[in-house]
């Protein structure tokens, strides 16, 4: 599954659509070209020796050039690191995927004459510029013609499912480890959204082990945990405010009464375009409710009503009223740090206009200082680390289409290649890359027995 446990996913969470697959549904067709021309050589028998070959010393009379074996190495150039996601659903397609469509019609595996090695989901791979000095992440040696259609299917899993995992952790290191919610769900289809769940959470595993810290994984939909055994979580949508005519101490009263108390209770407050106000109406409603089932004996009751948190949503093109204006879109609009400090020095004093009994001031006041804000709408590594910077109070920061970036002049393309290396000749591995391509080294691969896969 990761390096973490050092197991493997195999096709029973992937559940490929191995038919299709085989018959090259989802590759480039330049490859079944070639595996035809190969397999057009192979039947023909004696071929020529191609007369311009490089020169290798070997004697190429015997060669059989339709059935010739390459090493392949897959790797990416995004600097300075990335980190790998992708490897295990790529393996399950080199187990269930790999042969050829014999005279009759049937396909024919051929997994087992693969030599494969791989690192594990989760490593990280380091790259300096240089192209001659890459880390392959899996390294495939084989017929050519059993395994070509699938390398466009795997450079394309290897590729997304890394360029979000490195996205995350990019993320995770702007906000100092503090949790960062999984968004992006819709802004793409929704069949990738297991891959991109599982990626999520291996960056942020990554991230823990790195930091020797405990991961906290938050996705926003069931399906972005499948293949992990997440759930997705959240509390209530501008919509759900609307159906309670804007007033959202109202919703969220009835979001605590009828949810398990184990769901966090978030406030999104920026509905009507004032945080600080509906941040105080909800934590003081909730408060009552609170401190209503704590006083008649009912402590679970009362633990519906703990407010965990309020959410900023407000728009970049919408400056909220309790944000003095400055003329600076940066410092004026959508959720700016002024706003979250506002906000902040609202709950944290909130208690102190309540009536209240000697017996729950105290309680009030810890009730109100433990809302946490959550900040969410534009966030990326840049802005998080802005927020962090100022030393802004924001706690939880909710990240959606940055994560998903894959731009070459923001650093952050992560597409992968794919080349052969090495030929084997009468038994002897030769170098055969295209210039500027050499077979490389990376010691976090091992060997890989496709069989349970």
């Amino acid at each position: 599954m990761t390096l973490f446990n050092r197991s493997r996913l195999s096709n029973a969470t992937f559940k490929l659509d191995v038919e299709r697959m085989r018959r090259g549904w989802y590759s480039d067709k330049y490859f079944a070209n070639v595996i035809a021309m190969l397999e057009g050589v192979a039947d023909a028998g004696q071929w020529p020796v191609p007369r311009y070959a490089r020169p290798l010393g070997l004697c190429l009379d015997d060669l059989k050039l339709g059935d010739i074996e390459v090493e392949m190495q897959f790797f990416t150039r995004r600097r300075p690191n990335t980190v790998v996601v992708g490897v295990d659903k790529a393996l399950a397609m080199l187990r269930h995927c790999t042969g050829f469509v014999d005279p009759d019609g049937r396909f024919v595996e051929t997994w087992q004459n693969l030599r494969v090695e791989a690192v594990h989901d989760g490593a990280t791979v380091l790259y300096d510029g240089d192209p001659s000095r890459i880390q392959p992440v899996i390294k495939v040696r084989g017929r050519y013609r059993d395994f070509a259609l699938l390398e466009t299917p795997i450079l394309g899993i290897l590729g997304r499912a890394s360029r979000i995992a490195t996205n995350v952790y990019r993320t995770l290191v702007a906000a100092r480890g503090k949790p960062v919610l999984f968004f992006p769900a819709r802004f793409d289809v929704h069949e990738v959204q297991a891959a991109d769940g599982y990626a999520y959470s291996v960056a942020v595993q990554r991230f823990a082990y790195d930091r020797g810290a405990q991961p906290q994984s938050y996705v926003s939909t069931d399906a972005q945990g499948e293949w992990w055994g997440g759930h997705g979580g959240g509390t209530v949508a501008h919509a759900a405010i609307a159906c309670f005519l804007g007033d959202i101490s109202a919703a969220m009263l009835a979001f605590a009464r009828f949810r398990p108390p184990e769901v966090p209770r978030i406030a999104l407050v920026d509905f009507e375009n004032d945080s600080v106000t509906d941040s105080l109406r909800t934590l003081e409603a909730m408060f009552n409710e609170h401190r209503r089932w704590t006083d008649a004996g009912q402590p679970e009751q009362a633990r519906k009503y703990v407010l965990y948190g309020v959410r900023l949503d407000t728009s970049g093109a919408v400056r909220d009223v309790n944000v003095p204006p400055l003329g600076l879109a940066q410092l004026d609009l959508g959720v700016v740090p002024r706003l979250v400090f506002a906000v902040r020095e609202a709950l944290d004093g909130a208690w102190l206009a309540w009536d209240l009994p000697a017996e729950w001031v105290d309680r009030a006041k810890s009730y109100c200082r433990d809302v946490r804000i959550v900040v969410t709408g534009g966030f990326d590594p840049e802005k998080i680390d802005w927020f962090e910077t100022l030393g802004v109070p924001a706690d939880i920061y909710g990240v959606g289409s940055s994560l998903m970036s894959n731009d070459a002049s923001l650093g952050t393309n992560t597409d992968f290649t794919a080349d052969v290396v090495r030929v084997r000749v009468n038994g002897e591995w030769v170098e055969m890359g295209k210039v500027g391509r050499t077979p490389c080294h990376n010691p976090e691969l091992e060997p890989v027995d496709l069989a349970g896969l």
